[in-house]
């Protein structure tokens, strides 16, 4: 017998189970049932196709009216991953102690039902309501044709991940009192995008703010390195206040302009201090792409390609850099974008403010597999995994890819990946000759040490802002950019996502000492989308 089939032997009947125990011990027990019933009923058809709507409201009426009374077993009975369900609901009452459930159903919707749940929370006789809305599917089982609940965490609460649990008691940490860099209070009520954020800073730095812990109903993940999520308050703590590096004012601009695009992420940093201004994210989930994204960011990443081919003696902005139509690298061919008419006598500030992919192309077979790493990791600070903003970030990666990549790295597609917060930290890093690496807070606070990179040559530096200024004012930029005053500068990118059917906006930009980069998938253009919101944070400092 293969590995991972156990025969189970149940009051004499030999049955299979493959894969989770969960479902496998569900659909032996339920089989079982459902054949003692007597007669022929073990041996009829098993029922197939979409539940209809009476099994849909009479597998979700069982369910809920076992999940009221506490019944976590039975309640559990009827999904199809009666282990972990149970796991779930009993944790519901003995470990987060709710008790008084009553559950609402909505309209049904196909196989769809939502629901709403009142409840009580009490621990150490602190008492407090508690009221959510949720929604379950209805399922056909595969083995035995029931109609059973589809099991998800969320069911139980939406705020609910695979592995996650609910827990009351004392809060891990003390609350915090977040400020930005003014003073100015920063909540997830004004500023809901920073909800997660506020949630990881309490994580690390509860402890060390001076407050104290109050008691809490809150979602303790699967993941002990992922904050957890505060549900209810049943006792008020004491809030430490935390300093951050936020600017309340450009994070309110970085809130409203994500609001207009779906899946967008923004970061501003301060290029001469490597401060983090504002960071938001508009996302389905609560997942802070901001810090944490990992995609490839098109065009913006010509910023450090522009930089490795000066640094490394290849060509200079008014040097040469043609922009034929197409280009061959290893058997892959590269286009532009549509409508660029080719300039074979262009020069890298020409091809760096319209945005020609095979300009640099074509320099590929002139630059080491290494070049391109060796500029992102020594001069830029990426890629080395040492970054300590005061929560969770990715670094960026640039590998040294040979192939077709080694172009393709080159344009900001093939191996290379970043978040918003890189690409704002490279055009920081451009703009000024220094990396300085972003952070939340300070690392006076917990005496972390912050990544360091030699940086750029004023030489260099001169010839990036040139360019950068050029696009801003002249090239594919220059809408977005409008009306801008001072010292500007901008990179627009489209990146192209196998089976999206528009590509992800990137735009990075900078204004005085502020700079700004927003990613939105699929977004098209980078001044499509991401170049508005990178526009309304900047407008907010010089």
């Amino acid at each position: 017998m293969r590995k991972g089939v156990k025969v189970v032997i149940v009051g004499g009947v030999f049955a299979v189970m493959v894969g989770g125990a969960g479902y496998g011990a569900y659909n032996v027990l339920s089989a079982l049932n459902e054949s003692s019933g007597g007669g022929s009923q073990g041996a009829a058809q098993v029922k197939t196709g979409p539940p209809s709507a009476g099994e849909v409201k009479e597998a979700t009426g069982k369910f809920f009216a076992a999940w009221e009374r506490g019944d976590a077993a039975t309640a559990a009975s009827y999904t199809n991953n009666a282990e972990a369900a149970a796991q779930l609901l009993t944790a519901f009452g003995s470990s987060a102690h709710i008790t008084g459930v009553h559950i609402t159903p909505g309209a049904l919707s196909g196989d769809t039902v939502p629901f709403s749940v009142k409840a009580t929370v009490s621990y150490e006789g602190k008492s407090k309501p508690i009221a959510y809305d949720s929604r379950l599917s209805v399922v056909r089982g595969v083995t035995t044709g029931r109609a059973l609940v589809d099991w998800q965490p969320s069911v139980v609460h939406p705020s609910l991940q695979k592995g996650d649990t609910l827990v009351t008691g004392e809060a891990k940490a003390p609350p915090i009192e977040a400020v930005d860099r003014n003073g100015a209070v920063l909540t997830r009520d004004k500023y809901p995008s920073l909800g997660p954020i506020l949630d990881a800073l309490r994580e690390k730095y509860g402890d060390v703010a001076g407050g104290t812990p109050g008691i809490e109903l809150s979602v303790q993940r699967a993941d002990a390195g992922t904050p957890g999520k505060t549900l209810l308050t049943l006792a008020e703590g004491k809030p430490g206040k935390l300093h951050t590096t936020l600017s309340a004012t450009a994070q309110a601009a970085a809130e409203r302009a994500v609001q207009k695009y779906a899946e967008s992420s923004v970061v501003a940093v301060k290029p001469s201090t490597g401060e983090v201004l504002a960071v938001a994210n508009h996302r389905s989930d609560e997942f802070n792409a901001a810090f944490e994204g990992r995609l490839a960011p098109g065009s913006t990443m010509k910023i450090i390609s522009a930089a490795t081919l000066i640094d490394n003696g290849i060509t200079t902005m008014n040097g040469p850099a043609p922009c034929p139509d197409t280009a061959v690298w290893q058997s892959q061919t590269f286009h532009n974008l549509k409508n660029m008419a080719p300039n074979e006598k262009a020069t890298l500030a020409n091809s760096f403010m319209r945005s020609c992919n095979t300009a640099f192309v074509k320099y590929a077979d002139e630059v080491k597999v290494d070049s391109l790493t060796r500029e992102a990791e020594d001069r830029f600070g990426l890629g080395q995994d040492n970054w300590k903003t005061g929560i969770v970030s990715f670094d960026g990666s640039v590998p040294a890819s040979g192939g077709p990549d080694t172009a393709a790295n080159m344009i900001g597609q093939g191996q290379v990946q970043m978040s918003p917060l890189n690409m704002a930290s490279v055009t920081a890093t451009a703009i000024t000759g220094t990396f300085r690496q972003p952070y939340l807070v300070s690392p006076d606070l917990d005496h972390r040490e912050l990544a360091t990179a030699k940086g750029l040559s004023a030489s260099t530096v001169a010839q990036l802002r040139a360019m950068m200024r050029l696009t801003a004012t002249q090239g594919t930029a220059a809408q977005v950019m409008a009306g801008l005053s001072g010292d500007i500068g901008a990179k627009t990118g489209s990146a192209e996502v196998d089976g999206q059917a528009k590509s992800n906006s990137w735009f990075t930009g900078y204004r005085g000492d502020i700079a700004a980069t927003a990613m939105t998938q699929e977004g098209g253009h980078g001044g499509d989308a991401a170049g508005p919101i990178v526009a309304a944070v900047l407008r907010t400092g010089s």
